[in-house]
Formats: C-alpha cells, structure tokens, sequence
C-alpha cells in the first residue's frame, strides 16, 4: 500500500531511478546471500548427521540392554495355585 502512494508521489523519471536503486541494492547484495545460504545448508548437515548418529547410538544402546522381565510378584496368581490352603472345620 507505501509502495503504491509513493509511486502516485514520484514522477516517471524519479520511479525509474528509484527502481534502478533498488536493483543495484540486490545485486550487491547476493553475494552476501548466496554465502549465507551455503552456510545455512552446511549447518543444515550438520545437525542431520548428529541427529542420526543419535539415533543409531540410541537403538545400539536399546539392542545391547534389551528389557528385564519383571520377577513375579508375592501373591500373584501363580503362587495360589501352588499352595494349597486347609480351612478349618468348626
């Protein structure tokens, strides 16, 4: 909506010259951005690996302590059938 007002304001020439500024501004500038984007997408690597190296160190870890089976407990049903309860007489 700015950039619509400021065109009513500009004469034809002072758009073409106000373009023509911007385009040099983004010229100058993708030097920057082309470096920045080799950065990010190297970083970018980076954590990927680390996140799968964890991933394999922790399935690695999980293989070579597989789960305990829990010992049975006092009273379970198992150990009623087992024991044998007298009842008293009266």
């Amino acid at each position: 909506m700015e950039n619509q007002q400021l065109e009513d304001q500009l004469t034809p020439e002072e758009l073409e010259a106000k373009k023509k500024e911007m385009l040099q501004f983004y010229k100058q500038s993708m030097p920057y951005l082309k470096a920045q984007l080799s950065y990010e997408q190297i970083l970018f690597e980076i954590d990927e690996m680390r996140f799968k190296r964890t991933q394999i160190q922790m399935q690695y870890a999980m293989m070579m302590n597989p789960p305990e089976i829990p010992d049975q407990e006092e009273g379970s049903d198992t150990d009623i059938d087992t024991k044998k309860r007298k009842l008293k007489k009266t």
